[in-house]
């Protein structure tokens, strides 16, 4: 079973939420440059930590897929790349 998160870890919803706001201060144009860089420290974390839950994730679906009857599990891959 997977161990719970800590409160403090935000889920994916709560990182996708941040990220947004992360990209419209960005977009604003009315940061300083050093807040401007500290502002996108935080987001290039989120996106990091927002990618290793999806990896987690697909982790997850693969051993579920597996287990239930040995389905053979492919890649995916998004249509026109």
């Amino acid at each position: 079973m997977p161990e719970p998160s800590a409160p403090s870890d935000p889920g994916f919803d709560a990182i996708l939420v941040r990220l947004r706001e992360v990209v419209t201060r960005l977009e604003s144009g009315e940061l300083s440059l050093e807040q401007s860089l500290a502002v996108y420290e935080e987001g290039v974390a989120l996106a990091r930590k927002g990618q290793q839950l999806l990896a987690s994730a697909e982790k997850r679906v693969e051993i579920l897929v597996s287990a239930s009857g040995g389905i053979e599990t492919v890649p995916f891959e998004e249509p026109g790349s």
